[in-house]
């Protein structure tokens, strides 16, 4: 199920200019806040804009975010992770303090930080939330590295006359595959999460941009008087979190065999 859905968000977001029956920052001011309609399904916003073309131009936004940061923090994180727990000493001891250290900060309270210092923007929040991820990766990464350096197998490539780089990538790696790939899926959904709210925040996507968050924070002064400007914005949000979480955690079900027993 999560899957299906997830499929269907990413064809939404690649083809929702051929989808969108509304130029999604068209105003027309004769439609300010008005409700759901036969001609525009999810209402118009206090711009008079269709909400249903911005939510479906939004997906494309929102997945891009969400994709670029946690790619980052997959790549950074696990190389980091991976070369920490495989030569360990220093450099392991290294990485641990600094992970430690990132760690012990809300992610949200990280991020706002980052963004703050880098600027309110697109490039900021991929940025921001790609740099709360890695101490989630470089964690997994390291624990799945030290318990695999130990292996007999490792032992025989060595034995061979493997280099360690060798071993790295074609023994160590394709076995820390399976918890990286679950915590990738999971970390979207929370990743999602924070870029909508730092755009809800104004740290994010800016006006007129169809941002999801953004579209949450234009319609919260709204909230009495047309409702459906941010109930949409909100339940898009919602059913794309729940999708990512449902896909990791069958993932988790499929790829860990302390699962299965």
């Amino acid at each position: 199920m999560g899957v299906v859905i997830i499929l269907i968000f990413i064809a939404v977001g690649v083809f929702a200019p051929h989808l969108t029956p509304y130029d999604p920052r068209k105003q027309n001011l004769r439609m300010i806040n008005k409700g759901p309609s036969a001609e525009h399904w999810f209402g118009c916003d206090q711009m008079g804009r269709d909400i249903f073309s911005r939510i479906l131009h939004g997906a494309a936004i929102t997945l891009c975010i969400s994709g670029t940061a946690v790619a980052m923090g997959l790549i950074v994180g696990s190389i980091v992770g991976i070369f920490g727990g495989f030569y360990g000493g220093k450099i392991d001891f290294l990485v641990t303090y600094v992970t430690d250290i990132l760690l012990a900060f809300p992610g949200f309270l990280l991020a706002i930080a980052v963004v703050a210092a880098i600027g309110p923007g697109l490039t900021g929040v991929i940025i921001a939330v790609g740099f709360t991820s890695i101490p989630q990766f470089i964690r997994i990464a390291r624990g799945s590295v030290l318990r695999e350096k130990e292996r007999g197998y490792v032992t025989a490539a060595r034995a061979i006359g493997e280099n360690n780089l060798s071993i790295i990538t074609r023994y160590i790696l394709p076995n820390c595959v399976a918890p990286l790939v679950i915590l990738l899926t999971l970390r979207m959904a929370f990743v999602i999460l924070i870029a909508s709210g730092l755009s809800f925040l104004g740290l994010g996507a800016q006006p007129p941009s169809p941002e999801w968050g953004a579209m949450l924070s234009e319609g919260r002064a709204y909230l009495q008087t047309a409702p459906h400007t941010s109930i949409f914005p909100g339940l898009a949000i919602m059913v794309l979190v729940l999708a990512f979480n449902l896909f990791g955690d069958g993932l988790r079900d499929a790829l860990d065999p302390r699962m299965k027993l």
